[in-house]
């Protein structure tokens, strides 16, 4: 029986969850169905649909992970960037309120109205453009999946890196229960279930919820101003949780071969977002001097008249104590969100092929305000995304031959109603920038991939994908307005811009699978994928295309195929990398395509199954990811007229052979799982893991400052279950070393400040959590 777990569970076993998946009875969109799972000791086997049908995860060329429900809700996942620390190939940071998701070093750093993500982000098929949409909903989980590299034929755009599917979980056949509660330090309270309802032969429904609750991670003893203007702010830390959440799916069979699924999800947050840690470099002792000779400073841009300064080699960041730093003068903020969501699918099987359709509608409505240093509110009077996606797909078997086809569509509907505002510009207060945006994008795609046996060890792949974009913009940048009070403006702007942006692309997937036995998969591919291009308030920018070249093996070995060893290795031709810089405040970011990158790497994972209550597991990721070819363009300090801060100089550097951010170069993880057999008393099982993580830095300009040094989290965790299984008690500590990585970092030049903006991972957290299964 063969073996698997993937190298995010490996990590999530380590930590404290069980091996648990349910039985897969149905074929979803896009690696979006059930999981089955032999839990036998020592043996499993997980089904996921990758490609569209059920398949051994062993059996798919596709370098995947799959992380459980149970170990998820084990390791406290409630959110989507908390995912990133049981995937090694996965990094998701979070700015404030902003979630980016990057794998193998593709991903996006924006979050421009016309920028798309890098990596495809879906739930239950539900396309998600906007990865913070998914923060208040990742609960009641089945699986999740992380497939490494290009995903351009069955997935589509922005699949330039990768995909991660978020599968809930669906209704079982008999009635159940299950429900769960943590209590652990910083007051975390985090109660979770869900219950399924048989409706005789023709279904069953499940309604499942979610409550959490935490204190901040951050600390702020400094004093704010108590402007009447500004949302009363709770006590001195930022960066809590308040969210609750809930979801009724409804599973109906009518008849022999129809399958269709109905959810309604409703999701709430209401949060203090972290505050950001910053350092003030107009301040007297971080200046950089006449002619940047102080405090690391570089000058740049020689033939350009006057001095300008870089913050190249600062060391801003050593001085900050990460639990405890002063918050802005304008306090904390507040951020609510609300979110609904209704998706379907309809399947019917007939004969020789299945027909599938999947769609689902999204609505999310945001407001609120941050503080940001020294002296600035970030200001959001209502802003909304509104999307649709639908896929229409038929697949079958032809003879041996797998075979599939379908179309796609998705619109997207955003509405901006921001402001940067600072009190102490004129009586008032005033405006630095001003910006209402709404921006509609649409896409529509035809694909096609088949498998074709060579011969009984040997299959070819082909695939196909066609997409079409379109977006259309009116930007109204309403600039700095002087004395203009913390109110929401409405008129149109003097000169709004119109703009718009057409593209199209092929993408393709061609490749070799050759598997001599029952325990081997050998493959190699080359594979592409895309980002569309779009507009800033300057211009329009190009897509960003990755050209994929990948080979594996997939082995499972020892007595009954007890232990597993998967490799993978890969080289990206990366062009034309969407990346942005904030040269003028008063527009916004700008949009660069930067030219040319090449990634490369090895990504090992191995799980030895030692005896039946004993489980060795390791992982080992190396990652090259360099800028061949970057003009790009600094935000500059004058230290002649501090007031001056943003210049576009006119000899635009040259970053070629600087790092992509969020890249580190070595990610090595070890685990060790134990299980006591107390025979009718039950069973105790101990966790021990530990991930290491060489430097990264988390911006292109490789400032030293945005450089975050290598360092190791660990996971401990002791977990009794009766004889039953009915019951558990798990007492954990996540983050033993109390490590907490730099999660942002960036220089901003905005009005008369330049400011260097600093954002943490979570610390140690402990605590006990208790789950019921019947």
């Amino acid at each position: 029986m063969k073996l698997f777990l993937s190298v995010s569970a490996l990590a999530m076993t380590a930590s404290g969850g069980s091996m648990t998946a349910y039985a897969a009875d149905e074929v979803q969109q896009s690696a979006a169905a059930s999981a089955s799972t032999d839990t036998a000791p020592g043996s499993a086997d997980i089904i996921v649909t990758a490609q569209n049908r059920q398949q051994s995860v062993q059996d798919v060329p596709i370098a995947i992970s799959v992380i459980s429900g149970d170990q998820l809700a084990a390791a406290g996942v409630t959110d989507v960037a908390s995912v990133e620390k049981i995937s090694p190939s996965l990094q998701i940071t979070s700015d404030t309120t902003a979630t980016r998701v990057t794998v193998r070093g593709v991903g996006t750093l924006s979050n421009g109205e016309s920028q798309d993500q890098s990596i495809a982000v879906n739930i239950d098929g539900e396309y998600i453009n906007r990865p913070t949409i998914l923060n208040a909903a990742t609960f009641d989980m089945e699986r999740v999946e992380v497939l490494r590299g290009p995903q351009g034929t069955l997935y589509g755009r922005n699949s330039t890196g990768g995909a991660v599917n978020f599968i809930t979980r669906k209704p079982g056949k008999d009635f159940g229960v299950n429900a769960s509660a943590t209590y652990g330090n910083y007051n975390q309270v985090i109660a979770q279930g869900g219950v399924d309802v048989p409706l005789g032969d023709i279904g069953a429904i499940r309604v499942a919820g979610i409550y959490s609750d935490r204190d901040g991670y951050n600390k702020h003893n400094n004093t704010f101003l108590d402007l009447p203007q500004f949302t009363a702010r709770t006590g001195n830390r930022s960066g809590d949780d308040h969210t609750w959440g809930a979801r009724a799916t409804l599973r109906l069979t009518p008849t022999d071969g129809l399958t269709i699924d109905a959810t309604y999800e409703h999701a709430e947050q209401k949060i203090i977002p972290a505050s950001q840690a910053y350092a003030n470099m107009n301040l007297p002792g971080n200046a950089p001097g006449a002619n940047c000779e102080l405090n690391g400073y570089v000058e740049v841009g020689p033939t350009t008249p006057g001095v300008q300064c870089i913050p190249q080699n600062t060391s801003f960041l050593a001085k900050i104590n990460r639990n405890t730093y002063d918050a802005p003068l304008t306090g904390l903020g507040i951020f609510n969100l609300q979110s609904d969501a209704i998706r379907g699918r309809l399947a019917y099987e007939f004969g020789p092929a299945t027909l599938t359709y999947t769609g689902g509608y999204r609505t999310t409505h945001t407001d609120g305000q941050l503080g940001l240093g020294p002296a600035y509110v970030s200001k959001n009077w209502g802003s909304g995304v509104k999307t649709h996606s639908h896929e229409l797909r038929l697949n079958g078997d032809a003879g041996g031959i797998q075979w599939q086809t379908g179309i796609f569509y998705f619109n997207e509907k955003q509405e901006t109603d921001t402001g940067l505002y600072n009190p102490f510009i004129g009586a008032n207060g005033s405006y630095i920038n001003y910006f209402r945006r709404p921006t509609t994008s649409e896409s529509w795609s035809a694909f096609g991939q088949v498998e074709v046996p060579l011969t009984e060890t040997l299959t070819a792949v082909g695939g196909l994908r066609y997409t079409k974009d379109k977006r259309h913009a009116v930007f109204n940048n309403y600039g700095f307005r002087f004395n203009s009070g913390l109110v929401e403006i409405t008129a149109p702007a003097a000169s709004p811009l119109n703009l718009r942006y057409k593209g199209d692309r092929f993408n393709y997937l061609v490749g070799l699978n050759y598997k001599p036995n029952a325990d081997t998969l050998i493959y190699g591919k080359m594979s592409t994928g895309y980002k569309a291009g779009g507009f800033d308030a300057v211009g329009t920018f190009k897509p960003e295309t990755n050209t994929a070249y990948e080979g594996g093996m997939k082995l499972n070995f020892g007595p009954g195929s007890r232990h597993q060893f998967n490799i993978a290795g890969f080289y990206y031709d990366y062009k034309d990398l969407q990346n942005d810089v904030l040269l003028d405040a008063a527009l916004g970011a700008q949009t660069f395509n930067s030219g040319k990158a090449t990634i490369y790497g090895v990504e090992a994972e191995a799980v030895i199954q030692l005896s039946d209550n004993d489980r060795f597991n390791a992982t080992f990721n190396y990652l090259y990811a360099k800028y061949d070819e970057f003009i790009a363009s600094y935000a500059v300090l004058n230290p002649a007229n501090p007031n001056q801060t943003s210049l576009l100089i006119a000899d635009n550097p040259d970053l070629a052979g600087n790092r992509l951010a969020q890249t580190p170069k070595f990610v090595i993880g070890v685990g060790y799982e134990h299980i006591f057999d107390m025979g009718s008393a039950g069973t105790i099982t101990a966790n021990a893991f530990s991930r290491f993580k060489s430097d990264y830095f988390t911006s292109f300009f490789n400032y030293n400052d945005s450089r975050q040094t290598a360092y190791t989290q660990s996971d401990l965790s002791l977990e009794y279950k009766p004889e039953n299984g009915k019951f558990g008690v798990q007492a954990f500590v996540r983050n033993l070393e109390n490590e907490r990585p730099l999660a942002f970092a960036s220089y901003i030049a905005a009005g008369p400040d330049d400011i260097y903006n600093f954002q943490f991972g979570a610390p140690r957290t402990y605590g006990v959590r208790v789950s019921v299964n019947f």
